[in-house]
């Protein structure tokens, strides 16, 4: 069955070129072969001011890229959010893009909505695609994956979104390319799945 799928990539590197690039274009391939439907939001290409003040947050004007963005997370049913592991985290523009896009009204109910538990991207599922330099089950097991955790309960989970799984991508410094095409085949291969 034909997926709505977004993929969400969110290196902070304008210019492109890094492994995470690869691996986005990868899934996509592989859901446009199984003709699942595709669009895909590059966060270092868009223009949007970091949020400040509590105001701006809940009431403050959307950026169009912002809104242009809402929009085809609302039509997706699945996100794939692609980054690289900085400080045991997101970088800081991805996570400023999903203070953007996650405000009130668009991701958690205001007023009576907000009381009653209403969760407006409720049945969207997510797949975080992360990499790494350290091994992958070093940040799972000895950090506890603290900065994973926090997205998807803290963010994805709290306004909806699940099952969310995961894909830790560790040793991404290694010149080891069997090990490169071996994650690019398992993106294409989820990207088929449209998971």
């Amino acid at each position: 069955m034909s997926k709505r799928v977004v993929v969400i990539h969110g290196h902070p590197d304008p210019s492109g070129g890094h492994f995470g690039n690869a691996l986005a274009e990868a899934y996509v391939q592989g859901a446009v072969e199984q003709s699942h439907e595709v669009q895909v939001i590059d966060v270092a290409q868009l223009e949007f001011p970091l949020l400040r003040t509590k105001r701006e947050f809940e009431s403050g004007p959307v950026p169009e890229s912002i809104r242009q963005s809402q929009l085809v997370i609302q039509w997706a049913q699945h996100l794939v959010i692609i980054f690289p592991l900085w400080l045991g985290t997101m970088p800081a523009l991805l996570k400023g893009f999903l203070e953007q896009i996650f405000r009130p009204g668009f991701a958690v109910g205001i007023g009576a909505p907000a009381r009653s538990g209403k969760r407006p991207l409720s049945g969207k599922t997510a797949r975080l695609v992360v990499t790494m330099g350290m091994p992958a089950f070093v940040y799972r097991w000895y950090f506890r994956a603290h900065g994973i955790r926090s997205l998807e309960r803290s963010v994805l989970g709290f306004c909806g979104i699940g099952p969310i799984k995961e894909s830790l991508i560790g040793g991404i410094e290694s010149p080891d390319s069997t090990k490169r095409s071996e994650w690019l085949n398992r993106m294409r291969e989820l990207g088929r799945k449209g998971g």
